[in-house]
């Protein structure tokens, strides 16, 4: 059964598994321009700012004391940079998993929510609450969510019991997190996630998971 399908659920706030879970920590790049701006951003590929980078070494200082066996990056450079940074002194290959991309925005990439709106008011309405609508020439959250749910499946088969650290964007993110907690796409438009955000969820061989960490920040 794929985490698409869904799973086994927990009792009582126990895990119904006797095996070693897969551990996911999830973090959010820093900060780029276009996160100053508000503007929908991608599949662009900003850069960090400065204080993105500054948000990427506190998070990488805040993982410090944390075994990390495997560190999975976005292709996006903003992401590659989150990654490398709490790689810094620890040696391992940040490898680059396209599944982890942020969602394709398409026309709207680089514009504001009023921009956005104004361009398509009638589709961006139904965007908000739909999650099978897509932006023009973009990607649905429903399309996310496929692609993130098999991303689980073959991570959590390939490093089975081991600490994963996925480098991502906030929709791929909360898309994970509601996977793990098993509940229906409201979760993505009432959840707020800081930039350089830590997250942790246990993914268990049996299906079930446990949400042990959300938008834990160094404060910047």
């Amino acid at each position: 059964m794929t985490r698409a399908q869904g799973g086994a659920t927990q009792r009582g706030g126990w895990t119904t598994s006797e095996h070693e879970p897969t551990r996911l920590i999830l973090l959010r790049h820093g900060q780029t321009p276009a996160s100053v701006e508000r503007l929908y951003s991608g599949r662009g590929n900003p850069s960090l700012t400065d204080l993105g980078r500054e948000q990427a070494a506190a998070a990488a200082e805040l993982l410090r004391g944390t075994e990390i066996d495997v560190i999975l990056s976005s292709p996006l450079d903003r992401a590659r940079q989150t990654a490398d940074a709490v790689n810094a002194d620890r040696g391992l290959t940040v490898a680059v998993e396209d599944g982890l991309i942020e969602t394709d925005f398409g026309d709207w990439e680089g514009l504001s929510f009023g921009e956005a709106r104004a361009r398509d008011p009638e589709l961006h309405g139904r965007w908000l609450g739909d999650t099978s609508v897509a932006p023009p020439g973009g990607e649905s959250f429903d399309e996310v969510h496929l692609r993130v749910a098999a991303l689980l499946d073959r991570v959590t088969t390939e490093y089975g019991g081991r600490t994963v650290l996925l480098v991502s964007h906030v929709t791929p993110i909360k898309t994970a997190l509601r996977i793990a907690l098993d509940v229906g796409p409201q979760l993505l438009y009432r959840l707020h996630l800081d930039l350089a955000s830590i997250s942790i969820a246990d993914f268990y061989p049996d299906g079930g998971a446990s949400v042990r960490q959300v938008n834990r920040t160094a404060a910047l």
